[in-house]
């Protein structure tokens, strides 16, 4: 099995092993890149040889070990797009939460592990010990916020639980993630009090509001990102990819497929009225429509499921169709061995829900490296 490989590949943060090949950080490392450079020249790489663990199980591979002494919680944990990365990397979950009943099952069936309910109703003890926490919470507006010190004042939010949690187990890094708005809901004070609290916990804090489109997903979305880590250690947001997107790589091939997600002439006429509508009133509300040659979509949001109205796709002489759960489930990042919620609205609903998984990644990466920084200048 072989594979073409962009020369980016070259620049990602990763060790590999082989039996003749190893990439690594340590002081060797020009000598040893040069083999794998060497061998890159030709364009091509025996896969198989160089990544014994490619498409092969377990479901998602683990690209390196540097976090292998690491363990992870995942709150708000969703389908777990989250987890996926910090898997790769080695580290270990020892406790997950969801209260979407269906967002549990599909975590299950993926990850094979039982999945807590409501937070809210965990007691802080009954956490295991661990070094990451991961959360994609529900942005909430914070009654009287930043009056008192602490953070009494974040009661009865969500936030509050990640307070409670970080203060009793204080661990190394947090990880944050929310809708864009979160920068200025509430003229900034929402995220101005998530800061002040988390360096009231002792941390430090950097956020960064990325795109997806950026890091090889063809989808517009922003989220910001959030992260809280121990003093001792340097982190910083990485890079864009600069890899060229097209909504041709999240398509399915399968003709029949496809065809079984097309819209009725009714909603087509729906949505051509309304778009009208908005139109005659000066804004851009309505469906949007991509092809295959599109860079890439807008956002899929937690309603694709009613309508598809925010991306639908061309299909020569037919009405537009709606992405296949699996087109979602790309969009989003997720590797084709994911398992998919059975009901199609429920596969919408989790996809349009969770996280771009190739963000995340890129940002445990760095979170890799941090850790790799600070053992070897401990």
């Amino acid at each position: 099995m072989y594979l073409n490989l962009p020369n980016s590949y070259l620049k990602m943060p990763l060790i590999y092993k082989s039996k003749k090949f190893v990439r690594t950080f340590n002081s060797n490392k020009n000598e040893k890149l040069l083999s794998l450079e060497t061998l890159m020249k030709n364009k091509k790489i025996n896969i198989d040889e160089l990544f014994p663990d490619f498409d092969r199980p377990p479901k998602f591979k683990k690209i390196i070990h540097h976090l292998k002494d690491f363990k992870f919680i995942d709150l708000f944990a969703g389908i777990g797009g989250m987890r996926i990365p910090f898997d790769e990397l080695g580290a270990k979950c020892v406790f997950s939460s969801e209260t979407d009943k269906y967002a549990r099952q599909t975590y299950r069936t993926n990850f094979d592990e039982e999945v807590s309910d409501d937070i809210r109703l965990i007691k802080t003890k009954e956490i295991p010990a661990f070094n990451i926490l991961l959360a994609g919470f529900p942005c909430q507006p914070f009654s009287n916020a930043g009056l008192r010190k602490g953070f009494d004042d974040t009661r009865g939010t969500l936030f509050f639980d990640i307070c409670r949690v970080c203060d009793h187990h204080k661990p190394e890094f947090v990880f944050l993630e929310n809708v864009k708005h979160l920068k200025n809901h509430d003229n900034g004070k929402t995220l101005r009090v998530i800061i002040d609290k988390l360096k009231n916990i002792g941390y430090e804090v950097n956020f960064s509001v990325l795109n997806a489109k950026d890091f090889g997903l063809p989808q517009n979305r922003e989220r910001i990102y959030i992260i809280a880590h121990h003093k001792k250690y340097k982190f910083y947001f990485p890079d864009t990819l600069n890899i060229k997107t097209s909504v041709a790589d999240i398509l399915e091939n399968n003709k029949f497929k496809r065809e079984s997600f097309t819209i009725s002439d009714k909603l087509w006429h729906s949505h051509q009225e309304r778009k009208k509508r908005h139109l005659e009133k000066g804004n851009g509300f309505g469906y949007c429509l991509f092809n295959g040659e599109s860079n890439y979509t807008s956002t899929i949001s937690a309603r694709y499921y009613k309508d598809g109205a925010e991306i639908l796709i061309e299909q020569k002489d037919n009405n537009p169709r709606m992405l296949t759960p699996r087109e979602a489930a790309r969009l989003q990042g997720f590797p084709d061995t994911f398992e998919i919620n059975q009901s199609n609205n429920q596969a919408y609903k989790q996809f349009g829900n969770s996280v771009p998984v190739n963000v995340i990644r890129e940002i445990a990466k760095q979170i890799a490296i941090s850790v790799r920084n600070h053992d070897d200048n401990g």
